[in-house]
């Protein structure tokens, strides 16, 4: 089953209608893919110099290291936000939807393990004899959620509430994963004060949820929760960025462990009166603004690309080693373990949704700027080398997926569209 909205006032005035809109996933996708086409544009036109020094405006306070470009403010700061959106959705399907049955649930946790160790293991395999490209392997591990999610949504009306479910689950392992493979082997040091000042305040905010002792007088006080919330989600922000761990991780972590269920008095549960109040923000603000800012990215050297090891390893990991992983891995562990595919589902979505976990995008370009930072021509092909696997990949998935959807509306199966 899939969790249902609650009911939000249809308020007649224009803002509450536009928020409305706005709670739609194809119409969040939309936005996003466009912010991402503008961006697409502009850096490869005569101005995309301008979109370089505007990207690379910085501010913020500098003795908190918080003086950063626009560029990272939305990529560790708007994100995060629609990571604690997906964190809680994902925390609602666990408790009350299709995650919540262990053989089910088990089954995309396994998929994004394997999407991650197949394509690292096709790239370091066509790289295995440069030693210069080598130290790339974890660029194709990487799937961004935010775009995957705008595709499917886009492409996908008609599609089975199950599989989005499915992309959610394994996105957000995948990204956790991406986050252990930088921390280990792409970063410098860990400030670990930092990060268990960040665990500290992640239960603070378990507990004040709770409804007993101070969380129950902070209920019951004239004071708006969110005066208390809000400051506690930037200072549980700040440590988790300060610790040297992509701050996305922040939202993640706060999303899953929002309370599902409602107390005495309450008139709805946090978790969803959360969701209703967020979701149009990150579709309508957060989301565009981050895929404008992340997506330029030049063409460079696209025919040099065939010569690459480094492009040829990023390209074959994302297309062919996620579904490989993911489809390939989902089958082997029906067939040698009790987990199942939701009976809404067929393989050949679970192969579409595959594909769509090719778009790396965001953390594949970060890995990239991290694997080559002392070589530039190899960072410009690895990065056009992400560029072109995740057009390649949506390309693709598109087609799959949307020959699927078709199929679905046809037989006028429940799908995701009557979730919006």
């Amino acid at each position: 089953m899939s969790i249902d909205p609650i009911e939000h006032p249809q308020s007649p005035g224009l803002l509450s209608r536009f928020a409305d809109v706005l709670r739609s996933d194809s119409v969040g996708g939309f936005l996003l893919i466009g912010a991402a086409a503008i961006a697409l544009v502009w850096i490869n036109s005569p101005f995309g110099e301008v979109y370089e020094r505007l990207r690379s405006i910085t501010f913020g306070p500098e003795f908190l290291h918080l003086d950063l470009t626009l560029e990272t403010w939305a990529a560790d700061g708007l994100l995060a936000i629609f990571f604690f959106v997906v964190g809680n959705e994902l925390k609602q399907e666990f408790v009350h939807g299709e995650l919540r049955n262990p053989r089910r649930a088990i089954l995309p946790i396994v998929a994004a393990v394997c999407g991650m160790v197949v394509p690292a293991a096709i790239y370091a395999a066509i790289n295995f004899a440069s030693p210069d490209t080598i130290q790339g392997w974890g660029i194709p591990m990487a799937t961004d959620i935010a775009f995957a999610i705008a595709i499917l949504a886009v492409v996908g009306r008609g599609l089975p509430v199950a599989l989005r479910t499915f992309l959610l689950t394994l996105a957000i392992v995948d990204d956790l994963g991406a986050v252990v493979v930088i921390a280990v082997f792409y970063t410098s040091g860990i400030n670990f004060v930092a990060l268990l000042a960040a665990v500290a305040g992640l239960v603070v905010f378990w507990y004040l949820q709770r409804g007993r002792g101070l969380a129950a007088r902070l209920n019951a006080s004239v004071v708006p929760n969110w005066l208390v919330y809000v400051p506690l989600a930037a200072v549980i922000w700040f440590l988790v960025h300060e610790s040297g761990v992509h701050a996305t991780i922040a939202g993640v972590a706060m999303g899953l462990l929002m309370r599902t269920e409602k107390l005495p008095g309450e008139e709805h549960d946090p978790s969803h009166g959360a969701e209703q109040m967020l979701r149009p923000w990150t579709a309508g603000l957060a989301l565009p603004i981050f895929a404008f800012f992340s997506a330029g990215v030049v063409f460079d050297g696209l025919g040099e690309i065939v010569t690459d090891s480094a492009a040829l390893g990023i390209i074959a990991g994302l297309i062919l080693g996620k579904v490989i992983g993911i489809a390939g891995g989902s089958w082997l562990t029906t067939k040698v373990t009790g987990a199942e595919l939701n009976p809404s589902l067929k393989w050949i979505d679970i192969i579409g949704m595959s594909q769509l976990a090719g778009i790396g995008f965001t953390v594949s370009l970060l890995i990239s700027e991290l694997s080559f930072l002392g070589a530039p021509e190899h960072l410009a092909h690895a990065k056009t080398g992400v560029l072109v696997a995740s057009l390649i990949a949506t390309v693709l998935a598109a087609v799959i997926l949307g020959l699927r959807a078709r199929h679905y509306r046809k037989l006028g199966y429940p799908t995701s569209a009557s979730a919006e």
